[in-house]
């Protein structure tokens, strides 16, 4: 499997950041080749060429349509990671939720 690479999009916080290490060693456990890199959604247009999924922190749940949007014409996948997974910065169920997304489930 090749490397994918996920953006993690929130309002700028140190949780994003923590999430996304979270994920990433998640994958690691599970020999996933996974990038996770947590970014401002005002970052999306940078990444967009390079990613496969799209994860949204959910205190930005109100952007979800304008986000999905932004990335649906490019065929990424994108999802609010619910606060349940979020708030316990659960790098697993994060990772889970990815792989669903991506098909690879």
């Amino acid at each position: 499997m090749n490397e994918k690479t996920v953006l993690l999009v929130c309002g700028g916080g140190a949780s994003s950041g923590f999430m996304a290490q979270n994920i990433r060693k998640a994958a690691k456990k599970r020999n996933i080749e996974m990038n996770v890199i947590a970014r401002s959604e005002s970052e999306i247009d940078e990444y967009i060429n390079e990613i496969s999924a799209l994860l949204i922190g959910p205190h930005l749940k109100y952007m979800e349509e304008d986000l999905k949007s932004k990335v649906e014409p490019y065929h990424i996948p994108a999802a609010v990671i619910p606060q349940t997974i979020y708030g316990l910065l659960d790098g697993n169920k994060g990772l889970d939720l990815i792989l669903a997304l991506l098909g690879e489930k």
